[in-house]
């Protein structure tokens, strides 16, 4: 049976069991728990450490295994989102570096599931990343496996600004793009991460993809999308994507969510599905943030038993 969660970035002040709390009063049945390295957030939604894989031990992880006893709200999986690929080597570096201990702390933790980003050199086009891809991930999903961890990339193009600009900052954004990755690295440990909105701004079919690799997505973000046809008519489709596109809470945007569960189920999928709350309008105190879970899980309740 589906689980509907929410991702915990959109609440970085909350202590954990102060999240897994929240989830439970609200209804929500598990959490993604985001495990940044502490350190100051490079850009929104970043930087969020909920939990500090770099000092798990034994009594580290009987307590957060507590929490979850007490709440009765399961971790869906660990959540960390750098790039890997990123032109700048250090950075890159830290990144893997970091996931791998994210992808141990999630075995320590008796989980299955780590969400991510494969990662991008945004200078640089989807063949000439391909071979750096392959070099920094082949070792990372031996990892996965060797650690019994199904890693969700999330299929976000990561381009959306002029920081990102022109490739994005993620490479594994389109069903093409996905059967190459799963056919060069050919493991039952690497997957999706789905999220429909990043399909409806592309302007692709976010159903379709349900179907056809329903064996490969581990893990899914409930995320709706605005388009602004009068803003997209003035600055066309080359235009940064912020330009004419909008990210708001399920049920705001242009997802049909009953047809987006209903696929789900019917294509066999039975694992979380975590709202990402990304929607301005509802980030101007702690309060609105939480009123945003609220709202969305009385929306979503309704696809869901």
């Amino acid at each position: 049976m589906i689980q509907l969660g929410f991702a915990s970035a959109i609440v970085p002040e909350m202590s954990l069991s102060e999240v897994l709390q929240l989830a439970a009063d609200i209804g929500y049945r598990c959490v993604e728990v985001m495990c940044w390295p502490v350190s100051k957030a490079e850009r929104r939604y970043a930087g969020i450490t909920h939990i500090d894989v770099n000092q798990l031990d034994a009594s580290k992880c009987a307590e957060i295994q507590a929490l979850v006893e007490q709440t009765g709200v399961e971790i869906s999986a660990l959540g960390y989102y750098p790039n890997c690929l990123s032109p700048d080597e250090d950075e890159a570096t830290r990144s893997t570096e970091h996931l791998k201990a994210v992808i141990r702390g999630a075995r320590q933790l008796g989980l299955t599931r780590v969400n991510t980003f494969i990662g991008r050199d945004y200078t640089r086009s989807v063949d000439d990343n391909w071979p750096r891809m392959l070099q920094t991930w082949r070792p990372i999903v031996e990892l996965a496996e060797s650690e019994g961890i199904q890693i969700g990339i999330e299929n976000c193009p990561m381009f959306f600004s002029q920081d990102e600009w022109p490739g994005g900052k993620n490479i594994a954004t389109s069903p093409a793009i996905w059967r190459r990755l799963f056919e060069d690295i050919p493991s039952a440990h690497l997957g999706l991460n789905y999220d429909p909105s990043h399909m409806v701004w592309q302007q692709m079919d976010y159903l379709k993809p349900i179907r056809d690799f329903v064996d490969r997505i581990f893990h899914a973000h409930a995320k709706d999308v605005r388009l602004d046809l009068h803003r997209l008519n003035e600055v066309g489709i080359l235009a940064h994507p912020l330009e004419y596109h909008t990210p708001k809470l399920p049920g705001l945007g242009e997802v049909q969510w009953g047809k987006f569960f209903s696929t789900l189920q019917d294509a066999g999928y039975d694992g979380p599905v975590c709202v990402e709350v990304e929607d301005r309008a509802y980030e101007g105190s702690l309060e609105d943030r939480q009123d945003s879970l609220r709202q969305s899980y009385r929306y979503l309740k309704n696809f869901v038993p």
